[in-house]
């Protein structure tokens, strides 16, 4: 109706004005580029108890996200439940997202880990009127207010460029996650068709391990055997993977601290304290840093703003990133991941140099 979008632009030329002269520095909600488009619902807004549920414990990446979510709740004035853990199993993952509803949480930050999957019970919390946060992997269909992550595509390519400047030619090794997840589609993707675009001297070898630290070491076992002249690896996360995968190459006399001849160059994923003690010793060169502290504070935020009933639109943010909409439809806040060295590994704003 036209006197509604009168109002609607009266209150945007308000909110403009307000930001302009309070700067950058009011809260995401109130101006800020996250452009909050809602208003408090009439119901309570934020008010009620918030259900959080992990993938898994088995990785430190997760333990330390895990050990973040009290601390950032608490920061951000979210009352939480007692985390729960899925155990690498989406359909307990679902009974977890059931038994949390019957529970009666207003608000759930869910870590999903089968994309496909998570729809029944994005479905189910959706149907009860509750809102949901996905953190660290997009779902390919159903309702969450926000996805809170790093661009994965990023990752792979990262670790590409990395690899393909320290290694003119030769066989190169990548260990995926679950391609059942966005995450391992889009680092396995990224990967493949920056070294074919780019390097196309470098042959990949792949080895699918579903996030599982046994099935990479097994597999990598083997495909040394039949390739014991490889020169790089990528493992898409060393939560997982960093420890199977310097055993097993200890194991066969391969493990080259850089520098050395016949060092096997190492790009990972996760920032972990363990990747970061290995670059130092020079095991493996090089890891994206993926924010477990970020993506525990801003699955806070954002699961405190939906049950607020505030929105958000696609752009830049002021917490140094930007929110896009993926080709579902669902907006995504990409946080930054940057690359670590030995150049930039003991820098003090690095989480994994903030855990013990």
């Amino acid at each position: 109706m036209p006197g509604t979008t009168a109002r609607k632009q009266n209150r945007s030329r308000m909110v403009r004005a307000v930001c302009a002269v309070a700067g950058a520095s009011l809260v995401l909600a109130a101006c800020g580029s996250t452009k909050d488009t809602g208003a408090a619902s009439a119901e309570g807004g934020g008010s009620g108890q918030v259900g959080v549920i992990l993938p898994l414990l088995t990785s430190p990446f997760w333990q330390s996200y895990n050990d973040y979510v009290p601390k950032m709740a608490d920061s951000e004035g979210v009352d939480t439940l007692k985390t729960v853990n899925s155990n690498s199993d989406p359909s307990q993952q679902i009974t977890d997202i059931n038994n949390q509803l019957n529970q009666g949480v207003k608000g759930l930050v869910v870590a999903p880990l089968d994309s496909a999957a998570i729809e029944a019970g994005l479905d189910q919390a959706e149907r009860k009127g509750v809102p949901v946060v996905a953190v660290d992997v997009a779902p390919d269909k159903g309702k969450v207010a926000m996805v809170v992550r790093a661009n994965n595509v990023a990752y792979g390519e990262k670790a590409c460029q990395y690899l393909g400047e320290q290694i003119p030619s030769g066989k190169v090794v990548q260990i995926m996650g679950d391609l059942a997840s966005v995450n391992g589609r889009d680092r396995s993707e990224a990967f493949r068709a920056c070294v074919k675009k780019n390097f196309p001297k470098l042959k990949v070898l792949e080895i699918p391990a579903k996030w599982e630290s046994d099935t990479a070491a097994s597999k990598l076992d083997t495909l040394l055997n039949a390739n014991p002249d490889i020169k790089g690896i990528y493992m898409q996360a060393g939560g997982v993977y960093l420890a199977p995968t310097l055993q097993t190459l200890k194991s066969k006399g391969m493990l080259k601290k850089a520098g050395q001849d016949g060092h096997i160059t190492i790009v990972s994923n996760d920032g972990i304290p363990q990747e970061f003690d290995a670059i130092r010793k020079g095991e493996i060169d090089a890891t994206v840093s993926q924010p477990a502290d970020l993506y525990a504070k801003y699955g806070m935020y954002y699961i405190k703003a939906a049950m607020e009933g505030k929105t958000f639109e696609p752009g830049p943010t002021d917490h140094d990133s930007t929110i896009v909409k993926l080709p579902s439809g669902i907006l995504e806040d990409q946080l930054p991941a940057p690359l670590v060295t030995k150049d930039n590994v003991d820098d003090p704003k690095l989480w994994g140099n903030t855990v013990k």
